[in-house]
Order: C-alpha cells, then sequence, then structure tokens
C-alpha cells in the first residue's frame, strides 16, 4: 500500500546530541570494540546510513544502501543481481553510461542482453525472457514513460527482478516500489540532492536483495563519503517543495513552448500529444521538470547555449537553477549515430531541467537561442 511521503522532524534529529541536523561523521575508521558496527568508513558510516535509512522511508521500502554516483548504484546493483548466462532486459533509451555498461561491459562476462524497441508494449513482449529487468520510468533523455507496474507484473510471473531508476519522476511523482518494482535508484546527484553540489547514488528495496547489493558495495569501493551525505540530507529536506514548485513551472513552459516560433518536437509527459499520455495520468502525479525539445538554431548548438543568461549550460540537471544540456555532444555523446537517430537525437535537440526561476524569465532567456 502505497504511503504518503512524510518528513516527521524527530525522525531527521542527532538521536545522541538532540542536534536538528543530523551530523558529519568526518573519520576513517572508529575505535573498536566499541564501534564495532561502524569498523572503517568504506564499510559503514552513520551519516552515510541515515541518508540510507531517510531514503528507504521516502521511498518506502525496506531498506536501502547509498554509494559514490548514480552509475556507482547502477553497476554496483547490476553487478551484484547478474552472473554470466544471465539475461538482461533493458530498453535503449537510457542514460548512455548505463546503456553502454549493459551492452558493452556485461556482455564481455557472458551476459546476454535483449534491446527492444521503445515504449512499455514493446518492452512487455519480451519481459518473460529476461532474469533481470532495467527500465527508467521517465526516460533520459527523450521522457518516454513506462508502465512500471504492468511491467512488474510480468517480469515477476517469470520470477525475474526489476530494477527501475526512478531519478528523473523522483519518489515525489511516482514510488516505484509502490508499483512493484524490486530495487530503485536514484542519481542524488540530480533531484533528490537538489543543489548541484554532490554526486551520489542509492538503491532502495527489500532488505534481502539491499544487503547483498550493499555487502557487493563494500567491496567494489564505491562508497559515499559523509560530507555528501549531509549535503544530500539537507537537500531533501525541500525536496517535496522544490518538486511541486518544479513541476509547475515545467507544466507551464512546455505549454508555452508549443506555440512559440522556433522551438518543435516539445517531448514532456504533461502534453496531450505525448505517447505515454495514459500511462503518465495513471502513474505520475506530477510530470516532472525536464523538457527536451528542438530550437531551429544556426551552426553550433553550443554557441547557441552561450547567448543564455540565465538557463546555464551544463552536463547536469535536477537542480534549483535551470540548467541545459545538449545530449549529442553531452549526455549522450557515447551513443554512436544509428543509436542516437533511434532516439529521435539531433543536432537541434536539447534537454532542459527547469529551476526554481519564474517560467516567464526561462521563456525570455530560452528565445536568445533561436537562429
Amino acid at each position: 500500500m502505497s504511503k504518503k511521503i512524510n518528513f516527521p522532524i524527530k525522525e531527521s534529529v542527532d538521536r545522541i546530541t538532540g542536534s536538528l541536523s543530523f551530523p558529519i561523521h568526518q573519520t576513517s575508521a572508529f575505535l573498536m570494540p566499541e564501534g564495532e558496527h561502524f569498523r572503517y568508513s568504506r564499510e559503514s558510516n552513520p551519516t552515510v546510513e541515515e541518508l540510507a535509512r531517510v531514503m528507504a522511508l521516502i521511498e518506502n521500502t525496506e531498506a536501502a544502501t547509498c554509494f559514490s554516483s548514480g552509475m556507482g548504484a547502477i553497476s554496483t546493483t547490476l553487478l551484484t543481481l547478474c552472473k554470466p548466462g544471465s539475461t538482461i532486459l533493458i530498453h535503449k533509451d537510457t542514460f548512455a553510461r548505463t546503456f553502454r555498461f549493459v551492452t558493452e561491459y556485461l556482455t564481455k562476462w557472458g551476459v546476454k542482453v535483449i534491446v527492444p524497441e521503445l515504449g512499455t508494449d514493446a518492452f512487455l513482449e519480451q519481459a518473460g525472457k529476461a532474469d533481470l529487468v532495467f527500465l527508467e520510468s521517465l526516460t533520459n533523455p527523450i521522457l518516454r514513460v513506462y508502465d512500471v507496474e504492468a511491467v512488474a507484473k510480468a517480469v515477476h510471473e517469470n520470477h525475474g527482478t526489476l530494477i527501475v531508476d526512478e531519478t528523473f519522476a523522483t519518489p515525489i511523482n511516482q514510488r516505484s516500489s509502490d508499483l512493484g518494482a524490486d530495487v530503485v535508484i536514484h542519481s542524488l546527484s540530480k533531484f533528490i540532492s537538489g543543489h548541484n553540489d554532490v554526486i551520489g547514488g542509492s538503491a532502495a528495496g527489500k532488505k534481502e536483495i539491499i544487503d547483498r547489493i550493499d555487502s557487493f558495495r563494500r567491496t567494489l569501493g564505491t562508497t559515499m563519503d559523509p560530507n555528501t551525505a549531509y549535503l544530500t540530507l539537507r537537500g531533501i529536506k525541500t525536496l517535496k517543495t522544490r518538486i511541486d514548485r518544479i513541476n509547475g513551472t515545467a507544466g507551464l513552459l512546455a505549454d508555452k513552448l508549443q506555440n512559440l516560433e522556433g522551438f518543435s518536437n516539445i517531448r514532456y509527459p504533461g502534453l496531450n500529444d505525448h505517447p505515454d499520455r495514459e500511462v503518465s495520468l495513471r502513474n505520475l502525479k506530477g510530470f516532472g521538470g525536464v523538457i527536451t525539445f528542438d530550437i531551429k538554431i544556426s551552426g553550433d548548438p553550443l554557441k547557441a547555449m552561450k547567448k543564455l543568461e540565465v538557463i546555464a549550460p551544463a552536463n547536469t540537471l535536477g537542480g534549483v537553477n535551470s540548467t541545459i544540456s545538449h545530449p549529442l555532444t553531452m549526455s549522450h555523446r557515447s551513443l554512436n549515430k544509428t543509436e542516437q537517430e533511434a532516439l529521435g537525437l539531433k543536432n537541434e535537440t536539447f534537454r532542459l531541467s527547469v529551476g526554481l526561476e519564474e517560467p516567464e524569465v526561462l521563456i525570455e532567456d530560452l528565445e536568445k537561442m533561436i537562429y
């Protein structure tokens, strides 16, 4: 059963001192035998464990563990749960590094990979053939919305495991654990921390699975440092407020861009012509803060982005300040030309991450890029 997300004050204080901010335990090791649980910070650290506890709380799961990056969370989780002879199902419209890790690295170790066409229906046709299924609930960068509940049902009928990257949706807009996901991944660098000042990742799910992933994390060394955990905990305190504001602004922008000269092919789950409109309305509480679109520009897209005065050209998203990226040369540059074309990525395609600025200010800034 889905629970409302809340952040009770007494849950977030330091239970030893009463400090309203959980302290940074900046140490490599702990006194023994008093520190038997916290032996060494690569294995466990109180600040990082507090963040894991909070992530499990807001994801409504039994347990969670944290990593040095979102890719650390993805690679550690996949390496824990697959083995030579396993079959992984992944869609082509994922973050390029995730796609490369699965299709190029894991295949070297005897893992079979299935990559269907875009969309839930094509994914469901193959779901029964895989031991491990990986999907982004809201995809990067073309913003397809996969029906997590339907996919989970198909995967579990085949006794498979479903991993969902929920970075774009956030637990405010969708909790994939409530829809049947076995493991929920986040790049904490994005909307969860929300200030473009940390690199981190998390995995949340049933305790038995997370314990295995956490054990392998200790071996691989994909460990989060306590200062990052502290900053992420700080960001989470404003998560609901930020996402509510960002949802509203992004919706207004997407509507406006549809009728603005020079902009075309607007991709946003809140629009009536989105290919996954029905799933979006059924599963999403909000449509997120990312909009992908094409802009009529002349020449170098990087020069077009330099015209911006408010929106920052940057290879990231999810912060309080709006950022824009060019997938072909930034987030998805590692894909080959055929793979990029299959996603509809062109030289004039840009990905906007909406921050807390006023919508009118962002529109005025974006218009500077045209021609």
